[in-house]
């Protein structure tokens, strides 16, 4: 059974706090779009602490955490994620899985956003200069790069070949900001994740779910941000509603216990 929690607004609906409530009853808390600017609060010993890609069922020792193929996952802010749980005698090795179809956010993608950007002048959209747009448009023209490439020995040629065709772009729009320390964090982080445990995310759930386990799907951002259905073009760029679930993680309509309307609604503010 697939239950799905997400923000009926524009985001920031107080989402973190009613995942972290519910994440003890699951087996596993997943991720299944959105990237690193999707942050959820929570309160673990009095203490705030804000995820952007880490489910929030982290810090629940029996609850098993998948960052689905939906989401783009920046290499950075996953570290210092990791590392921010670790602080609270938590490791997320144990119970923190990723799924090698997930794309990866390049430091060059997060200057295309801030180029981008700028280049619109009044007319911007409000992007939060994270990489996401850029990363979901490789995804879609068919660049880019996915987790399960940090452990093909020529990640670095595909990653430089990639690089080059964005460097490109940049130079189209003008933009010379150095983004070497950029790149010298990603590639630090690179290294960490090739520690983690990088499966194959649509087996893997899937297989959870035939043994009977309980999945609670987190939706980032909120429905009306939704890049379909939501108010275009202030928008992100991936599919935030039920649907999403589906191809964010790979499992079949019938195994949602929700897929049209809402079941419950909890009022934040």
């Amino acid at each position: 059974m697939v239950d799905v929690l997400l923000g009926l607004q524009w985001g920031d609906e107080g989402k973190g706090k009613i995942v972290d409530y519910f994440a003890p009853q699951y087996d596993i808390s997943a991720r299944f779009q959105g990237g690193p600017n999707a942050g959820h609060t929570l309160y673990v010993n009095g203490q705030k602490v804000v995820l952007h890609q880490i489910p929030s069922g982290i810090f629940h020792e029996n609850t098993t955490n998948l960052i689905g193929n939906g989401v783009v996952l920046d290499a950075v802010t996953l570290k210092k994620e990791y590392d921010k749980v670790a602080a609270f005698g938590v490791d997320g090795r144990n119970h923190l899985y990723v799924a090698e179809r997930t794309h990866l956010i390049l430091p060059s993608h997060r200057a295309l956003d801030k180029a981008s950007e700028l280049s619109k002048g009044n007319e911007k959209i409000g992007s939060t200069l994270k990489g996401i747009g850029p990363a979901y448009m490789d995804k879609t023209g068919r660049n880019g790069l996915r987790v399960g490439d940090l452990l093909d020995k020529n990640f670095t040629t595909q990653y430089i070949k990639l690089r080059m065709k964005h460097q490109r772009l940049l130079d189209s729009f003008g933009f010379n900001d150095d983004i070497s320390e950029w790149e010298e964090e990603f590639f630090e982080a690179i290294e960490f994740m090739r520690s983690l445990k990088i499966v194959n995310g649509e087996y893997f759930i899937n297989e959870k779910i035939r043994e009977g386990k309980k999945v609670l799907a987190e939706g980032a951002q909120g429905s009306m941000l939704d890049v379909d259905f939501g108010t275009f073009p202030f928008v992100t760029s991936s599919n935030t509603i039920s649907a999403g679930v589906c191809t964010g993680l790979g499992i079949a309509p019938q195994k949602i216990k929700e897929v049209i309307g809402v079941s419950k609604a909890y009022c934040t503010r």
